[in-house]
């Protein structure tokens, strides 16, 4: 067991289509080739990080997911070895299923907000990092990421309606604060899905940063062939890889500098 608890960083906004699930993988994939011990937990029922980070069908893990650690009260027994230092615990469609079991069924947590939060416990010495990728919607995982985290960061892709949706989720972010986990801290907001040839992406931009100066990262992410075709070459054997990275080792740099410790 290591001396330090494991930081917990959820991505997220309930917004679908700006690129949660690429950047949960590719910072969980960089920061474990930093040499840091990383979990991902996969709280989002289409599995596209599960996807992409073990290169296995979501079936292959059927009745061991992080519904089935919901049940169990703990993810121990459901983590998946990518390699040494990067481990996920999948997701399946059945996750879409946890708000009825929360309430109704599974009556072994303090709070239902906090469930996700209790079943990491047993595992939060373990890990350098844990980064929690997050469904497009303000759901019970959604909440239950949020009120798990030291951190969470903000995805806002160069679109009005991800730009509108990203006050919604601050206030969550907020309520969360406030109510249940007073240590929480934005740790930015990334934008996203920037289409350089397009005047009103490129609008969004800065509009994002106009309204949110303190929040934003210096990066923004480009819409690149080879940035977008990560989800299908995968992380480990892409040819493409050095180019598909190239923006987000910028944005990792400046995470790693905005965490704190």
């Amino acid at each position: 067991m290591g001396e330090k608890r494991a930081k917990v960083i959820t991505v997220g906004v309930q917004k679908g289509g700006v690129g949660k699930s690429t950047t949960s993988g590719v910072l969980s994939y960089l920061l474990s080739q930093d040499g840091y011990k990383v979990l991902v937990v996969d709280m989002d029922s289409q599995s596209n990080v599960t996807d992409l980070l073990t290169q296995k069908d979501v079936e292959d893990f059927q009745g061991m997911t992080v519904l089935e650690a919901f049940e169990d009260g703990s993810v121990e027994d459901y983590i998946y070895q990518v390699n040494e230092n990067l481990h996920v615990v999948p997701s399946d469609d059945y996750l879409a299923t946890l708000a009825k079991n929360l309430y109704r069924k599974w009556k072994h947590f303090d709070d239902v907000n906090t469930a996700l939060k209790e079943i990491l416990e047993p595992v939060i010495y373990d890990y350098d990092f844990i980064i929690i990728d997050t469904p497009p919607s303000l759901s019970e995982p959604m909440v239950n990421a949020i009120c798990a985290s030291d951190y969470v960061l903000v995805l806002a892709e160069s679109s009005k309606w991800s730009m509108t949706a990203v006050p919604r989720f601050l206030e969550t972010v907020e309520y969360a604060q406030q109510n249940i986990n007073p240590n929480l801290k934005v740790l930015g907001i990334l934008r996203t899905m920037n289409d350089v040839r397009r005047a009103d992406s490129k609008a969004f931009v800065e509009l994002i940063k106009e309204f949110w100066p303190d929040l934003c990262f210096d990066v923004v992410i480009r819409r690149k062939a080879a940035t977008g075709r990560i989800s299908m070459e995968g992380l480990f054997d892409n040819n493409e890889l050095a180019s598909a990275l190239e923006q987000y080792k910028i944005f990792y740099k400046e995470l790693k500098q905005r965490v704190e410790g």
